[in-house]
């Protein structure tokens, strides 16, 4: 061997060993041989993750909540229930299972009318909503146009003079956040939003403190007060806060490293309003069987843990509390959350969270390595099940928020809520344009009978299949190229290498002959 192909060897040699060794703190141990691979372990699970395993669970969450005032929200007997069913399955399957108490704060409603002329309607406080005075704030009714994004741009309030106003807006398209901020800024005193599916506007929140007093009134009785406008009304929005304990319920494999858990999550509890069966009994139960059918103590590389999270519709408040409660190292050990919040919408929408805002709409791209998960959902849904999908924003409306706030890469599958399902969705995916994905959001009616159940069964295995695969390998969202990409690389540099030797060869012989 001539000392150029020594020099050539060994500078392949050291590129490839770049290549693999310099992120190697990142890397996940070598599989064992006992241990099944990525796709493996994925095929295996998600087979095994079946609808008719999932929907026993939706099954059980109806009948609890039917046996509990029809309702399984947080500070209720319900969710209590909710709490000790899928504990109770969790240690059946042999995983360490806890159920950590947080301690929150609830509303308590005093006053939450708004009166207009001789009529007065039930106006419900939002979460974070300022108070209003006793006797509370009456102002010119000024109604925002239902333009099909009402509320959601400053023009919205061009036209009318909103100074010392009640505004009232359609629910729908953007946050209850931002339209009471836009009306704030036109000069609205007070806001009142009236919802754009049939029933009360409850269980709903700003998201973080608002700046004028907000409340929410049913469909109907929004369409009532469009009679009012330019007439003078008043809003009452007062209550007080009373400290509650709730618990989440927290399950991790006894096999798999400790300091690259894989994170998978669902919201447990309902609002106050119905059963909650598609939000989030959906989620929650292919979660569960997910959870079961892996067991607890699978041939894993990296620890897998479930967490389904308490309060969710009062804020976010179990999984807040749960990431605030780990330190900086033990979030460190969180390789990335995976969220499921509503994953059976009765017209269903296929939308995966936009990672890497690549669709560049709202909050921006999550951590590091939340674009490579919206692959991993995407390449599935779109090769396995044949599906067209949609990226969604990162909003901050489900549990997903802390863990990005804290730096931990997300992403996770969603169906839609109140946004109304377009024509160009419905050639994709069927179902019924200008209708809500989930028309019984937040209602009596998210029963067991508005599942859909093809979406249900297809989003289950999208979420078994990218658990597994992570459960054996998070390189690329570590930020380590994957063995595949380490292997076609070392295949280029022997190619290489083999092509050059071919060459020096020839080139010596000729220079002897």
């Amino acid at each position: 061997m001539s000392g150029r192909t020594r020099m050539r060897r060994a500078a392949i040699a050291a590129a490839s060993a770049s290549l693999v060794f310099v992120a190697a703190p990142a890397v996940d141990a070598a599989p064992s041989t006992s241990a099944l691979d990525g796709p493996a372990l994925a095929h295996k699970l998600t087979k095994s993750v079946t609808l008719e395993g999932v929907n026993r669970h939706l099954i059980a969450f109806q009948r609890i909540a039917d046996r509990n005032g029809g309702n399984r929200a947080a500070g209720t007997a319900g969710y209590d229930a909710s709490v000790e069913y899928v504990a109770g399955k969790l240690r059946g399957a042999g995983f360490d299972v806890t159920t950590p108490e947080f301690t929150y704060q609830v509303q308590v409603t005093d006053a939450a009318v708004a009166k207009a002329g001789t009529n007065t309607y039930e106006n419900i406080p939002l979460t974070f909503s300022p108070q209003t005075p006793v006797g509370g704030l009456t102002g010119p009714l000024r109604v925002v146009a239902e333009d099909g994004s009402p509320g959601c741009e400053a023009t919205d309030f061009a036209g009318q003079d909103f100074t010392g106003a009640i505004a009232l807006i359609r629910r729908g398209t953007c946050s209850f956040d931002i339209k009471h901020r836009n009306a704030a800024a036109a000069g609205a005193i007070a806001v009142i939003i009236s919802n754009n599916v049939d029933g009360k506007l409850s269980g709903v929140t700003l998201g973080s403190p608002g700046v004028v007093p907000t409340g929410g009134v049913s469909k109907a009785d929004g369409t009532a007060l469009v009679a009012f406008a330019g007439q003078p009304v008043t809003v009452d929005l007062r209550y007080h806060s009373e400290n509650r304990v709730s618990r989440n319920v927290i399950a991790q494999t006894k096999t798999g490293r400790t300091d690259n858990v894989v994170f998978a999550g669902a919201h447990l509890d309902s609002v106050a309003a119905g059963p909650g069966i598609n939000d989030n009994g959906s989620g929650s139960a292919g979660l569960l069987e997910t959870a079961l059918k892996l067991g607890g103590s699978p041939k894993v590389k990296n620890a897998v843990r479930f967490g389904w999270w308490g309060a969710e519709e009062l804020g976010l408040l179990g999984s807040i509390a749960y990431v605030k409660s780990l330190t900086f190292e033990q979030q460190l050990d969180i390789a990335l959350y995976l969220n499921f919040d509503m994953i059976g919408s009765p017209n269903a929408g296929y939308f995966v969270y936009d990672g890497d805002n690549s669709d560049g709409v709202g909050a921006g791209p999550g951590p590091y390595g939340s674009g490579q998960i919206e692959k991993a959902f995407v390449d599935y849904l779109t090769v396995e099940k044949q599906i067209q999908v949609e990226g969604t924003d990162f909003t901050g409306r489900s549990d997903y928020g802390e863990f990005i706030r804290q730096g931990i890469p997300a992403g996770g599958l969603f169906t839609g809520a109140e946004v109304l399902k377009t024509e160009a969705q419905v050639a994709k995916w069927g179902g019924k344009a200008g209708v809500a994905y989930d028309p019984n959001y937040h209602q009596v009616g998210d029963t067991l009978g508005n599942i859909d159940r093809v979406a249900l069964d297809r989003n289950s295995d999208a979420l078994a299949w990218v658990t597994a695969v992570y459960a054996i390998s998070t390189e690329d969202v570590n930020g380590v190229p994957s063995r595949a990409t380490r292997a076609t690389v070392r295949a280029e540099a022997a190619r290489t290498l083999s092509l050059d030797e071919h060459h020096e060869e020839h080139h010596t012989h000729d220079a002897t002959e």
